[in-house]
């Protein structure tokens, strides 16, 4: 959600009217802790049957709109729609394309996925052992100054929104650098 698909949602970057959608981090930036559900109408409906709500769906819980949450949202939201952060998702999208597919054919790479300003290489499981060889190409990357995220035998990109494209370029060389490094 918020712009990484090309669309504020996946969901609207893929014509699919969702009659609920959870979010949270890319609310407020990850500037303070805040999630939300959005409710199509008819789900609205369907709580709001029986006798009159003085609050539509009432929780009660602590920190429900807490107000630095919501002043961070909303100046969150200004600023994806203000810098056009999901259009920008969307013309970066055949870049990051481009440049994980590129990776295709180095040592170990078994599949390329991605959407959006999303991608993720999978490398080939280790025979006998727990996966460790997106932990190493991770650690590989780490000290030459690129965060990416191992998970299991997995390589997960999802750069920031302002992301250049020469920045893109330098990402997926020391990617592949490290890809190559790891035996």
């Amino acid at each position: 959600g918020f712009g990484r698909t090309g669309a504020m949602f996946a969901a609207q970057r893929l014509g699919v009217r969702a009659d609920m959608i959870t979010c949270a981090k890319g609310l407020t930036n990850g500037a303070v802790p805040m999630g939300a559900v959005l409710l199509g109408p008819a789900i609205v409906d369907a709580f709001m049957q029986g006798p009159p709500a003085e609050i539509d769906l009432f929780h009660g819980y602590t920190y429900s709109g807490h107000p630095v949450a919501c002043a961070a949202a909303l100046a969150a939201i200004g600023i994806y729609e203000r810098e056009g952060l999901p259009q920008r998702a969307a013309s970066l999208a055949p870049v990051i394309a481009d440049a994980a597919h590129a990776l295709r054919g180095l040592p170990g790479v078994v599949d390329i996925r991605n959407f959006g300003l999303i991608a993720a290489v999978e490398l080939a499981d280790e025979p006998g052992r727990a996966p460790t060889r997106a932990f190493e190409v991770f650690r590989r990357c780490f000290e030459h100054g690129l965060l990416v995220r191992a998970t299991g035998n997995v390589i997960a990109l999802s750069p920031p929104l302002i992301v250049t494209e020469p920045e893109l370029a330098a990402m997926f060389t020391t990617l592949a650098a490290a890809i190559r490094a790891t035996p």
